[in-house]
């Protein structure tokens, strides 16, 4: 089999460099791509230019019989079509095998969302005399306050937050940066885990390096996405044994409720960060689920 390494590491220089993908969307792409190559060489496929529709097709019917979720068969298709695009471009193949193959429909399930009893039942788990409890604290009314994605929130330093106007700089996907708002409640957790418990956490540190990040763990380094996961996995099960929730779940929750209480459509789009509003729309067929089970039930005719 020809060395197929270099053409990837020209792809993923090509998302990285000229496409801006963030490093995690990068390791998506390498992922499923390594995993064709290595149906390749279980199929004795020599060359990337041997590649047809009809070994595209093989592939698609493999990952069937490995009972892949569609989602992530549409995934890995796309990278591969995204892939041999850019050969393409390139001039390293003559024909983009999967081009014709058609993507798995996918399951449009209605994202799941927090009603206010459940919030109240997190928001009051948290012990706020303790350092990791006011900086959990913040994590969770920050969350729900700006319905930012969890790698986002890990992202964020402490001059990204703007007191005086309220309002934080977020850099997301594609590395974009968007102002989103905060309340009250956000600002006051946010000022009592800075003024108090963050600096506890830095005095932690073994070797000092006065990171500017936001949240910390409990050495007093930078916050990962797995540790804020933790950290709310943790809250729930202290909240309610019964209640599962994920920690998408409140960026749903605050769309969901941003909408139900009258928000435009495109301003929750700008505040998600979403580039097309099409992501944005799922919302609508939440709230108005919600509509009607509220009609349902207090319309005397309904």
């Amino acid at each position: 089999m020809q060395n197929v390494n270099v053409p990837l590491i020209s792809f993923l220089e090509y998302l990285q460099i000229e496409k801006n993908y963030s490093k995690y969307t990068i390791v998506f792409y390498q992922k499923d791509i390594e995993d064709f190559f290595d149906f390749m060489k279980e199929e004795a496929i020599s060359s990337i230019n041997e590649v047809t529709h009809t070994e595209a097709r093989m592939y698609l019917t493999r990952l069937h019989q490995k009972k892949y979720a569609r989602k992530s068969v549409a995934r890995k298709t796309s990278s591969l079509r995204s892939f041999y695009k850019f050969l393409l471009r390139e001039e390293k193949v003559e024909q983009n095998p999967f081009t014709s193959v058609s993507l798995p429909k996918q399951e449009k399930r209605l994202p799941q969302f927090l009603y206010s009893e459940e919030l109240d039942k997190l928001f009051a788990v948290s012990d706020l005399e303790t350092p990791l409890g006011q900086r959990n604290q913040a994590i969770l009314e920050l969350l729900y306050a700006t319905g930012i994605r969890i790698s986002e929130c890990c992202h964020i330093q402490i001059h990204d937050i703007d007191f005086q106007v309220g309002t934080i700089l977020v850099t997301g996907k594609g590395n974009k940066q968007r102002y989103i708002p905060f309340g009250s409640f956000a600002q006051d957790a946010m000022k009592t885990y800075l003024e108090d418990g963050r600096k506890t956490l830095l005095d932690k540190q073994k070797t000092p390096n006065s990171t500017k990040h936001l949240f910390l763990n409990f050495r007093g380094g930078a916050l990962t996405p797995r540790g804020v996961r933790l950290i709310l996995n943790d809250m729930v099960q202290q909240a309610c044994s019964t209640l599962h929730i994920s920690p998408h779940m409140l960026r749903h929750t605050f769309a969901t409720h941003m909408l139900n209480e009258g928000a435009d459509l495109r301003v929750v789009q700008e505040l998600l960060g979403h580039a097309s509003l099409s992501s944005t729309q799922i919302y609508t067929h939440v709230t108005k689920e919600h509509l009607q089970k509220t009609y349902n039930q207090f319309h005397p005719r309904a």
